[in-house]
């Protein structure tokens, strides 16, 4: 497994405060298929983290945005960060805490699991 110890962390709030301004963030939502339905960030994609090495091509951000991964408490999304920096995309976040923290700090309407 890729080495998760220089992967750039990003808060919940830095994130909402990010996507408030309309700086480009691309979502990357690392659960499975269950727990995105379950709740999501607007405007995320969805690849789990499984899937995400014969995925990576489908992680598209566009010109100068940040690929925020998330997953439900921001470990797999540390190892999905990890992956994409070793495939070659410069700009990437692990969101601490995940969903989880988002519906806690951020936006309560998303639903907790």
């Amino acid at each position: 497994m890729a080495s998760t110890a220089m992967v750039q962390q990003i808060s919940v709030k830095d994130l909402f405060l990010k996507l408030k301004a309309g700086e480009p963030v691309y979502l990357l939502d690392v659960r499975t298929p269950g727990e995105h339905e379950i709740a999501a960030l607007p405007g995320s994609t969805l690849i789990p983290l499984n899937e995400l090495v014969e995925r990576a091509d489908e992680v598209a951000p566009g010109e100068g945005a940040l690929v925020v991964a998330y997953c439900h408490h921001g470990v797999r999304s540390l190892s999905a960060a990890a992956l994409l920096e070793k495939l070659g995309h410069e700009r990437v976040a692990s969101l601490q805490g995940g969903i989880d923290a988002w519906s806690i700090h951020i936006d309560e309407s998303v639903p907790r699991y």
